[in-house]
């Protein structure tokens, strides 16, 4: 048996931050291509849908709760964006090389990676830090505000709108799912090295998104 206590030294945890964007392009076989670093990432606010109850009634009392399938989704802020995001914009670019581009174009579906940090009343902000590795997302179209320069001058700031498909997990016991979550406190650091590794890439590899069963036979791997 054991006393709950609360606030111990150490203990007293907190969210912050965001950085290390990552966005990889969804290919056509399904896969994912050479990861792009997203600078001037601001924020990912995140806003799954569905998972709501629908109360069924017999007997002239409530019988069961059903929940609705839900789904994960946000909004991706940044002051700028990889190169190969614009045709996940739908922008085009006319020919190659030639800084023309089209828009109104086929919306293509991509992946992307980022990182929150982990702090607590010891360490701070170095305590640790969680990967969030997103699969199968496509954005809407966004307002975009050009504005005249004035006495205080601000960045443009883009926002985009999106949302996911679930994808197989490849693991028994579990749903489709566009999101992964992986805590740095929790996993073996040498597994984690090993993820992070085809996130960001290495001297000899390019980065890319692994898939989920990917992640779970680096996780569950043996030693």
């Amino acid at each position: 048996m054991a006393v709950l206590v609360w606030d111990q030294t150490g203990k007293k945890y907190y969210e912050t931050g965001v950085d290390r964007g990552v966005y990889y392009p969804l290919e056509s076989a399904g896969t994912y291509g050479k990861g792009e670093a997203w600078d001037g990432l601001m924020s990912v606010e995140e806003a799954p849908t569905g998972g709501e109850p629908t109360a069924l009634y017999a007997n002239n009392h409530k019988y069961v709760e059903l929940q609705s399938e839900e789904e994960f989704a946000g909004t991706i802020g940044a002051y700028t964006y990889p190169d190969g995001f614009n045709e996940c914009q739908g922008v085009k670019e006319m020919g190659k090389a030639t800084g023309v581009y089209v828009t109104q174009q086929v919306r293509k579906h991509f992946g992307f990676a980022y990182r929150t940090l982990v702090g607590n009343d010891t360490e701070l902000d170095e305590h640790g830090y969680k990967l969030h590795l997103v699969y199968n997302a496509a954005v809407k179209p966004s307002t975009q505000t050009n504005s005249s320069k004035n006495d205080s001058p601000e960045a443009k700031e883009l926002s985009w709108e999106f949302s996911t498909t679930g994808v197989e997990t490849g693991v028994d016991g579990y749903k489709n799912t566009a999101h992964i979550v992986i805590d740095s406190r929790k996993i073996d650091n040498t597994k984690l090295k090993k993820i992070e590794d085809k996130l960001y890439g290495t001297e000899s590899e390019e980065a890319t998104l692994p898939t989920p069963k990917e992640v779970y036979d680096i996780v569950t791997a043996a030693g």
